[in-house]
């Protein structure tokens, strides 16, 4: 009865492909707060803030899911620590997408998180922000970053 409620989902056209991958020798962002450590990054946030980690420059994506994903733990996060990635379309803005269904709290141990970014035909971003975004104080390590695109039907 409702279903022109539901969104319309595409279908992906093939695999997801590697844009880039990070890791530790690759240079933040943000340098305060945060440390390499054994392999990966140790992000200690006092407040609520979102701590930039990296921007790439992208060329020739539409049509396709833009993905975010990384491995993460915690220590003592109080309210929520999530990640977040803005995308910049030339002459309409920075468009974002936040991790709120899959926080960190607490204290956990290694898991994988992503977010994503539907693109439209037409929606070619220039810029990819990476960022974990912090709701109060805690600790989150960080590693295994990786930025995919998957194209779409």
């Amino acid at each position: 009865m409702f279903n022109w409620l539901k969104p319309k989902m595409q279908e992906p056209a093939g695999p997801a492909q590697k844009i880039k991958t990070f890791n530790t020798s690759d240079k933040l962002i943000t340098q305060s707060g945060i440390i390499e450590e054994n392999g990966c990054w140790r992000i200690d946030s006092q407040e609520k803030q979102s701590v930039r980690l990296f921007e790439v420059s992208v060329s020739q994506i539409e049509q396709c899911i833009i993905t975010y994903r990384a491995q993460m733990k915690s220590d003592n996060v109080k309210d929520k620590a999530y990640l977040e990635m803005w995308c910049r379309l030339p002459g309409r803005g920075e468009f974002f997408s936040k991790g709120l269904r899959q926080p960190l709290k607490g204290t956990t141990n290694w898991a994988t998180f992503e977010v994503t970014f539907f693109l439209k035909k037409g929606e070619i971003p220039d810029l990819i922000k990476l960022n974990v975004a912090f709701e109060g104080s805690g600790v989150v390590w960080i590693k295994d970053i990786e930025l995919l695109k998957t194209p779409l039907k």
